[in-house]
């Protein structure tokens, strides 16, 4: 990283394309165009993160209604993977926000899961199966 470095050097993706960039050589300005379609860098940089965003979200989509749908049947899963509420997804990124720009971030968002897996483990195993279920259950009928 240069001397230079401001609040997005930290991010954990900085590091990685920084890493790459210098395995790279020396000149980094080689003048040759982005790859993509267009010849405008920044529309087939567009093009990537709309590709890449769409395909993460269909993966994840069949990821979690195929998890589910073991245990509550498709139908079900399938309600609740598509009736999330706004604020629960809302969250979700937001914490996926935090886990990814550091690493004491993603140290934090793991400390949550864990502390969050043993706080489920330490309920009754009866109610805490009980109240994963009305969860799913609520999600699947709701209609946010």
């Amino acid at each position: 990283m240069n001397g230079g470095n401001t609040m997005s050097d930290n991010h954990i993706t900085d590091q990685a394309a920084d890493a790459l960039r210098e395995a790279g050589g020396d000149d980094h300005t080689t003048g040759e165009p982005v790859p993509g379609p267009s010849p405008n860098a920044a529309t087939n940089l567009m093009i990537n993160d709309i590709i890449l965003r769409s395909v993460g979200r269909i993966s994840r989509m069949t990821v979690e209604k195929a998890i589910l749908g073991k245990q509550y049947g498709k139908e079900l899963a399938q309600d609740a993977v598509d009736n999330r509420s706004t604020m629960s997804t809302l969250a979700a990124f937001a914490i996926t926000k935090v886990a990814t720009r550091s690493l004491p971030g993603a140290a934090l968002v793991t400390t949550g899961l864990i502390a969050k897996t043993l706080f489920d483990r330490s309920q009754r195993r009866r109610e805490a199966i009980r109240q994963g279920n009305k969860t799913i259950r609520d999600m699947a009928n709701s209609e946010d």
